[in-house]
């Protein structure tokens, strides 16, 4: 199950437009990403829950699931529920499994996801939330593990502590056992599943932490869908596991490594091109103008005469005016969001 009810409000106005999953990442929605790593793990089915523009987060989602060969049920929630509550709002599309594995719709993250479900099955917890070390500088709450891996706090208050506990960053990720479906109570409504299901279990050993290194981008901020786009586009986020999500997929090089034409765009030869920098399927870019580094034009997008695009994303169909300097933004239709 891929979460992806969330309103994505650090990344407003860009949420206005798509949910926070649903936002391009080098020309794919961000929830094509978490749909491939798991169909990549051996899932044949996947859930995703729709709060925030349901409809446009069902239609990036079900396009995503059709391309990977996934079986995709959409959960829509007309009140939000919360992690927890997202869980049990979708119990029954997940029955049958042997296994479920949840991800946070707005990251990308390199991790073997079924060497976390095996470390689950051996552990016999009902629960296990995959682990990474804290990244540098970062303000997250910590997940903190005993010796033997057990999960015994969260967030500094959440479980039954202890002494001498290991911090770790929780990943959002999390393997379930299909027991564990059946702990989430019904009330409240909105439901945590770390604050609300977790903390009960985890006296008896039932919460384990898994450990993994790996890349993992959080997409919350103008700053942060930046920095996500320039790793994938310039390959120091590794795609390897995200079979059938390749953004380069169906383009070709073009004057020079790192730059990619997509099908039916157009560069003038007067514009200047340096990688890396992606030119979207149908896209457009005019006499004088300058693109790149670190540059995606979306598919249909214009990007007009004289302007210059670095370091910036223009999504689907956006004009970037002629003379128009676009560096550390995000444009969308006639939006304009710096990374701030």
């Amino acid at each position: 199950m891929v979460l992806c009810a969330g309103l994505g409000t650090r990344l407003r106005p860009l949420t206005a437009r798509l949910p926070k999953p649903a936002v391009p990442v080098c020309g794919l929605p961000l929830v094509r990403y978490a749909l491939a790593l798991l169909a990549g793990a051996g899932a044949r089915r996947a859930a995703v829950n729709a709060h925030h523009l349901p409809d446009a987060m069902a239609a990036a989602a079900r396009a995503s699931a059709a391309a990977l060969g996934l079986e995709l049920a959409v959960s829509r929630e007309p009140v939000i529920a919360g992690t927890g509550g997202a869980l049990r709002e979708a119990r029954a599309l997940l029955g049958g499994a042997a296994a479920v594995v949840v991800v946070n719709g707005d990251v990308l993250f390199d991790v073997d996801l079924a060497a976390a479900v095996r470390a689950h099955q051996a552990s016999g917890a009902l629960a296990t939330m995959v682990l990474t070390r804290m990244p540098e500088g970062a303000g997250y709450a910590a997940v903190e593990t005993d010796g033997a891996g057990a999960v015994r706090r969260i967030a500094g208050r959440f479980g039954p502590g202890g002494e001498g506990l290991a911090p770790w960053h929780f990943t959002g990720v999390h393997v379930l056992s299909p027991e564990l479906l059946a702990r989430v109570p019904a009330a409240p409504f909105e439901l945590d599943v770390n604050r609300h299901v977790y903390p009960p279990l985890m006296a008896a050993g039932l919460v384990r932490g898994h450990v993994v290194t790996g890349a993992w981008d959080d997409l919350g901020t103008p700053a942060r869908y930046l920095a996500a786009n320039e790793d994938v586009l310039s390959g120091r986020f590794p795609l390897g596991r995200f079979h059938g999500a390749s953004p380069f997929a169906g383009h070709e090089p073009f004057g020079h490594p790192g730059v990619w034409l997509g099908p039916g765009a157009h560069v003038d030869p007067g514009a200047a091109l340096h990688a890396p920098a992606l030119i979207g399927p149908g896209a457009r870019v005019e006499a004088g103008a300058t693109v790149g580094p670190s540059a995606v034009v979306g598919a249909g997008a214009r990007v007009g005469a004289g302007a210059r695009v670095a370091h910036a994303v223009v999504w689907e169909g956006t004009h970037v005016r002629p003379g128009e300097e676009l560096l550390r933004a995000v444009a969308a239709g006639e939006e304009r969001v710096a990374a701030g």
